[in-house]
């Protein structure tokens, strides 16, 4: 098949023997020989137990990582057909506890939270600081009659107040959601409506790119559509003076201290409400549980990104992607966590590496174009930057290109463990990615998460061994969704992930396990490329087209229909850099992809726009332009609201002959 490797490919990373020997995850496994009588010889066996035994995994990952349970769970598993798992039934449990009770790495004078904007302007709160602050915001909570189960929404960027405004919310038991102030007002209405918020926390605008953009009206908007708001919070985020009519500011809302105090609630309560990308209709609300965010990001963050006490955790996110509730899960393991707002190529592509400098950050999260913009602008970072602490960098949001992956080590360092993870905003979590004693191999993402059971599919529901399937989930994980909002009965749920195969989670991207136990994501399976039978990701396309210097963006089309026999054009769709000509380089894109891919991926037409239409959350919309050229309306192809620049929508509504419908 197309774009699978013949060789094992080079090995990037290694673990120290002396590193690996001293990390949570060494840790864990000798304690489950020691505890669980598992005697697993190294990562793959240790793997291979997690997704056997099940419960046995989950009971000794919530006692060794330090659950904090109220109520004690009567087994660790109830029900476990998927979906309708049953985690930890009868426990009782609260995410603020883990995140602000006094331990390892969360003593009073121990830094919880380094905040800093793209303008400069920078904070820093210890956990004595954030523990009063939550306390201040929970009294002003209460006072506004918030309780469990009522749900507390933001408009707000990366900031202290946001953090600190949501784990008051969870320490009461309400339910947190939030979007990012750069969101239009239809994007946040379509969310924010269907969960009915209480309290909505608001900022007066937002800083990006150099520009200062005031967002009041867009709040005013909202408390006008948002009939069961008893209450809008501003923070005065821009502007210190900054007002507005029908507030409460932040000031008055925490001026007086309160008690911190956790209440206790079910294993699944409600903590949070996600959405999925909305790029048709709007977008569905995904519940996710205290207990299965707590059990499965202390998972993630100790044992596979080796965070603890002493670490700076930072990941590059704003409020509206799911990374934001991922990074500040790092407050769980006693690591201080670095909140950025701003635009990350401002005023040069070196700002966040100057942010690593100057905070000592050790884990650095990114995404896969960043990455590539920064390869694809000469940066060398550890020739700039004094990155000593530095020890790993993580990458998501699209498959990380093995040009990706050389440059990291050639440009960042050799010793930098290059942790490309992928998951789901459905999971709040990575299925596959990283571990401390597992290397690295080029394009490859190293491992499956301990619990995580991902295995590649054929369309029949054979397992795949180096061949290209759909990724899917044999065993329940705590992370999923205990529910989506307004489906009662769970039809929306279950057609979303387990329709294709009864009992077994479909995912929806394609995958390939090597037989090294590594894997390759290939891109959505629904947008796929599939061209005289060879099969192939969009990610395989991109990697080759955005090597081009010439090329700053692309969109790959395969216009066949479903179970046509006959098949439609191919279209690539491209930004140029300035100055770059499509005459130009279109015989030598040709030419690559012919030899790197295969002649069946050549491109009927390249056609020069100037955007690729992208989700509010970043990602290309690769399904909802194939729906268009297919003649689907486009208010039933994609959601505008749903979309980072719906203008970037006219040209494929132009070439599918539908503008005037629009």
């Amino acid at each position: 098949m197309a774009g699978v490797p013949d060789a094992t490919p080079d090995v990037l990373w290694s673990p120290d023997p002396d590193t690996a020997a001293a990390s949570a995850m060494a840790g864990f496994a000798a304690w489950v020989r020691e505890h669980r009588g598992v005697d697993a010889e190294d990562y793959a066996a240790l793997h291979a137990w997690s997704v056997r035994d099940v419960e046995g995994f989950w009971s000794a990952a919530a006692e060794f990582l330090g659950v904090r349970f109220h109520d004690a769970p009567t087994a660790t598993l109830g029900s476990t057909t998927m979906p309708g798992t049953e985690w930890f039934p009868g426990a009782t449990l609260n995410y603020a506890e883990h995140a602000l009770t006094p331990g390892p790495g969360r003593g009073d004078a121990d830094v919880a939270v380094v905040f800093a904007r793209e303008d400069g302007a920078e904070r820093t709160v210890t956990h004595a600081e954030l523990r009063e602050l939550v306390g201040r915001a929970r009294a002003g909570l209460v006072r506004l009659g918030v309780g469990r189960g009522d749900r507390v929404v933001a408009l707000a960027p990366n900031s202290v107040e946001t953090l600190v405004t949501f784990l008051a919310a969870a320490s009461l038991g309400a339910i947190w959601s939030s979007c990012s102030p750069d969101f239009g007002a239809r994007a946040v209405h379509d969310r924010f409506a269907q969960i009915e918020p209480t309290v909505l926390l608001a900022v007066d605008g937002y800083v990006y790119g150099g520009k200062r953009f005031d967002i009041r009206a867009t709040v005013a908007a909202l408390q006008s559509q948002l009939p069961t708001l008893r209450q809008t919070v501003l923070v005065p985020y821009l502007d210190p003076e900054a007002t507005a009519e029908n507030t409460l500011s932040w000031a008055e809302f925490t001026a007086e201290p309160g008690p911190l105090e956790f209440e206790p609630v079910p294993f699944d309560h409600p903590l949070w409400v996600l959405y999925s990308s909305g790029t048709t209709g709007l977008p569905k609300g995904i519940v996710h549980g205290h207990g299965g965010i707590v059990v499965e990001h202390l998972k993630a963050l100790r044992l596979h990104l080796d965070l603890g006490p002493g670490g700076r955790f930072f990941w590059f996110t704003t409020t509206g992607w799911m990374m934001w509730n991922f990074l500040i899960s790092g407050l769980l393991v006693g690591s201080t966590i670095v909140l950025f707002d701003g635009n990350p190529a401002h005023p040069d592509l070196g700002a966040l590496w100057r942010l690593a400098e100057r905070h000592r950050v050790t884990y650095f999260g990114t995404s896969a174009p960043f990455i590539q913009a920064s390869l694809k602008a000469g940066l060398r970072p550890r020739e700039e930057f004094d990155l000593s602490e530095l020890r790993a960098i993580g990458s998501t949001g699209a498959p990380l290109s093995a040009e990706g992956f050389r440059w990291i080590g050639e440009a960042v360092g050799e010793h930098i463990q290059i942790c490309s993870v992928s998951g789901g905003t459905d999971v709040c979590a990575a299925f596959v990615g990283s571990a401390p004693t597992v290397p690295v191999w080029l394009g490859e993402i190293s491992c499956a998460a301990l619990g995580a059971a991902v295995v590649a599919y054929d369309e029949t529901g054979q397992e795949l061994v180096d061949e290209v399937g759909e990724l899917v989930l044999t065993q329940p994980m705590p992370s999923m969704p205990v529910a989506f909002w307004n489906d009662p009965d769970g039809t929306r749920l279950r057609e979303a992930y387990f329709e294709d195969f009864p009992g077994v989670w479909r995912h929806g991207d394609w995958v390939r396990l090597t037989p090294r136990g590594s894997y390759v994501i290939y891109g959505r399976s629904d947008s796929t490329l599939n061209r005289g039978g060879v099969r192939m990701g969009t990610a395989d396309f991109y990697a080759v087209v955005e090597g081009f210097d010439e090329i700053a963006d692309s969109l790959v089309i395969d216009t066949t229909e479903l179970g046509a026999r006959d098949e439609g054009a191919l279209l690539c769709f491209v930004v140029l850099a300035p100055g770059a000509s499509l005459d130009e380089v279109e015989p030598r894109l040709r030419k690559a992809l012919r030899s790197e891919l295969s002649p069946r991926h050549v491109p009927d037409r390249f056609v020069v726009v100037d955007a690729i239409p992208r989700t509010l959350n970043g990602k290309k919309c690769e399904v909802p332009v194939k729906k268009i050229l297919a003649g689907v309306a486009p208010d039933k192809a994609v959601s505008r609201g749903a979309l980072q620049n719906p203008d970037a929508l006219a040209p494929f509504l132009d070439l599918a002959g539908t503008r005037a419908q629009s």
